[in-house]
């Protein structure tokens, strides 16, 4: 299944979705698959400051716990409250109802660094 082009990837497997000056942060389909099954989601609050490079959460799974990173300036608005009680709806659905959070951006130029789906999928086969 190819990674939707409407978002661009980290090379630490997170898909960053931009709509105006808001962007939403979830994981690719390549990450949630290596890590199995997900039991876990914690993200930093909503109101928390984000810089880009820093990590703003973390996956729990059967197998390991994952950091999440954001690659924008901005501040959290919005946390997924759909996986505090069901984590899984991130590998069912990572691009959907599977997202992290919501962040209000101001400085995007992280952005630019980020590979477009193509470029992803190549560099990380199913």
């Amino acid at each position: 299944m190819p990674s939707p082009a409407d978002r661009v990837y980290s090379e630490t497997h997170e898909w960053h979705k931009t709509e105006g000056s808001s962007l939403t942060l979830g994981l690719s389909r390549f990450a949630v698959d290596a890590l199995t099954d997900i039991t876990y989601v914690q993200m930093k609050p909503k109101g928390t400051r984000v810089k880009a490079g820093d990590v703003i959460g973390e996956v729990e799974s059967v197998k390991t716990t994952s950091d999440v990173y954001c690659a924008v300036d901005g501040e959290i608005a919005e946390v997924n409250p759909a996986l505090e009680s069901d984590p899984g709806l991130l590998n069912s659905d990572p691009f959907g109802k599977g997202w992290l959070v919501k962040i209000n951006v101001t400085n995007p130029a992280g952005l630019a660094k980020l590979a477009k789906a193509e470029a992803y999928d190549a560099a990380h086969p199913a």
